[in-house]
């Protein structure tokens, strides 16, 4: 038996199962858990890089918007926010990303548009990196790898938008990549779906407005789901993917 054969025997199956354990396991973009702040306290507010918090008459957290810093856990002096222990996960509604004060959030369940029963044994994506900083494509590009084994659930990226059922699309959309994404989601077949993937798709990020960038999908394109996190974990993409193809758990 060659050498290469036996080591691979031995060392067994690599890919994890599915739900990944991720899903329910590691600390998730910050949510409060209180009703209420203390009267005059804006500390995590002001803390916020991306004034992803407003405190009004209640706390609001757009988890679109927020990058992960957990600065604002840091400063609040009476524990309003949390880190909790599960990931983020994909939403249709963009405002059910604003996480508020009081509110319990509710688990998302996908429901795609048209024909779904055509995408249930396979999903093909082409990807438009429109300004990412890249730390996004490092996770989608996890997706291919031996853990996580993308194609055992029949997606499949492809080059051409011509055989794409799925835009997943990364970045704020700088000026340059505008014209390019728009071409190609025009040139996708219809019914055609829309994935804003990663903080910077969603609202802009760190890396958003000025002159040069736009502040992320939203009345670009007709977007289908938010996949928040920066950058998301691949489970909550692959997720997000199963969600689309009605294969959600």
């Amino acid at each position: 038996m060659p050498l290469w054969t036996y080591r691979g025997l031995k060392g067994g199956i690599k890919t994890a199962p599915w739900p990944i354990a991720a899903l329910s396991t590691m600390p998730g973009l910050p949510e409060p858990i209180v009703e209420s702040c203390p009267p005059g306290c804006e500390q995590c507010a002001m803390s916020c890089p991306t004034a992803a918090i407003t405190v009004d008459q209640q706390l609001t957290l757009d988890q679109g918007a927020c990058v992960g810093c957990n600065l604002c856990v840091e400063v609040c002096p009476s524990s309003v926010l949390v880190a909790p222990p599960r990931l983020a996960r994909a939403v249709e509604n963009r405002d059910d990303l604003r996480r508020r004060s009081g509110v319990e959030p509710g688990q998302p369940r996908l429901h795609p548009k048209g024909d779904a029963r055509r995408l249930r044994k396979s999903l093909f994506i082409r990807h438009v990196d429109a300004g990412s900083c890249n730390g996004c494509e490092s996770e989608i590009g996890a997706l291919d790898n031996i853990y996580y084994n993308l194609h055992r659930f029949g997606i499949f990226f492809t080059p051409s938008p011509r055989f794409a059922d799925v835009l997943l699309v990364t970045g704020p959309v700088t000026n340059p990549m505008y014209e390019p994404l728009l071409a190609t989601y025009e040139a996708m077949p219809k019914p055609n779906f829309v994935v804003a993937t990663g903080v910077c798709a969603i609202s802009g990020g760190t890396n958003g407005g000025g002159d040069y960038a736009r502040q992320g999908l939203g009345g670009i394109l007709p977007v289908d789901l938010w996949v928040p996190g920066c950058p998301p974990h691949p489970a909550v993409i692959i997720d997000a993917l199963l969600g689309l193809m009605g294969r959600q758990r």
